[in-house]
């Protein structure tokens, strides 16, 4: 007769593991703002299931080497939830430290009140207005196509990255997200993967307030990929739906999550109080009680959480030892190619580059303006 046990099966040990993995950002997220006394703790908490799915499973990205040429770019378009941010490049092994989290938006920290390009490690756009980064994100992934049109050849595919962002209710507001939203339909740029966080909540209140629109019919018309999801707690949802825009490179994707701000918190969810503000000592204590974790201790990452993000964000050392592999056999068969790009990538000019420009003989001379003295 066979001995019964309770011994959960290996596939939900690793589901219990993703759980407190994203529960521990959320956490985190909410210490950080509250020992500020500034920022916002709702949409990390909302969002930090995506964030697990892209870290872990989805991007290519090596934290040893955050500036790797053919990376996928993140951009974080929702700004003001930047602790969500720093808290993935902290797990996952970028040059940033659990002191660094604590000194969120403190003078002369790494963890700043918004992501700022070239002061922390991983953060490819600089996100303060919304819309911003929406529109930079499309900046990106132009680059990428150029990149691929100019120096891609058969059996050398050196760039494909894709181009992954998390935008907000704010960020479809604006004025500038539709122009640069229209243009990439219009371009057909599918190495676009955006997600919306579809939470409903502004500072000011409901959405309903100024915005009720069909985002999604208005992103299909400017011709992009458009999937609806409604639990943003879903990660299974959430990777299928980001492996069917993968598929799709011939349209910019969308993937609208409905999702709860401040998501765990018993008297902020679904509220403006939790956007632009810090929860409150006891509210951050009950947020912990509802995750299971100790309500008085605080910055608390498990030891088994560290490793896991740790070990998807080692994954990216061979993926970039590929590359450049890939690279040196790219450099054998086009020497010129390889030079200039490197050339390019250092700012650099080839030499005797001036003397492709028109002799200044030939330009036109430009005739003084000759005005009466007053």
């Amino acid at each position: 007769m066979a001995h019964s046990t309770t011994q959960p099966a290996p596939e939900a040990k690793t589901k219990d593991l993703e759980q407190l993995c994203i529960n521990t950002v959320r956490v985190l997220s909410a210490d950080a703002v509250q020992k500020a006394n500034s920022g916002h703790p709702g949409t990390p908490m909302a969002i930090a299931p995506m964030g697990h799915v892209l870290w872990s499973k989805i991007m290519h990205y090596n934290p040893q080497h955050p500036d790797w040429p053919n990376r996928d770019r993140f951009v974080l378009s929702a700004g003001h939830a930047c602790m969500f941010q720093y808290s993935f490049l902290y797990l996952t092994g970028y040059d940033l430290s659990l002191d660094d989290i604590r000194q969120f938006r403190q003078l002369h920290s790494k963890t700043p009140g918004h992501p700022e390009y070239g002061l922390t490690p991983g953060i490819e756009v600089t996100t303060g207005p919304l819309g911003q980064g929406f529109a930079n994100g499309i900046g990106l992934a132009i680059g990428q196509r150029q990149l691929a049109a100019r120096y891609n050849k058969p059996g050398f595919e050196l760039f494909n990255y894709n181009i992954y962002a998390i935008c907000s209710d704010g960020d479809m507001m604006e004025g500038i997200s539709s122009e640069a939203a229209s243009m990439a339909g219009y371009m057909g740029l599918g190495n676009i993967i955006y997600i919306y966080d579809d939470n409903h909540i502004t500072i000011e209140g409901n959405t309903n307030i100024t915005f009720n629109e069909d985002t999604a019919m208005r992103f299909e018309a400017y011709g992009w990929h458009v999937q609806v999801l409604d639990d943003g707690n879903d990660i299974g949802a959430i990777e299928e739906a980001i492996e069917r825009a993968q598929r799709e490179t011939t349209r910019p994707s969308l993937i609208k999550v409905r999702t709860h701000i401040a998501y765990g918190s018993p008297n902020k969810v679904d509220t403006a109080g939790a956007h632009g503000a810090p929860l409150g000592a006891d509210e951050v204590k009950l947020v912990k009680k509802f995750f299971g974790f100790e309500p008085d201790e605080s910055f608390v990452v498990p030891g088994q959480v560290l490793e896991y993000y740790r070990n998807a964000g080692s994954k990216g050392l061979q993926l970039e030892a590929d590359w450049n592999r890939l690279f040196e056999a790219y450099r054998e068969k086009y020497p010129e190619l390889a030079t200039e790009y490197e050339l390019g990538l250092r700012g650099k000019l080839p030499a005797g580059w001036e003397k492709s420009c028109p002799p200044h003989s030939s330009l036109p001379t430009e005739k003084k303006a000759n005005f009466p003295r007053a």
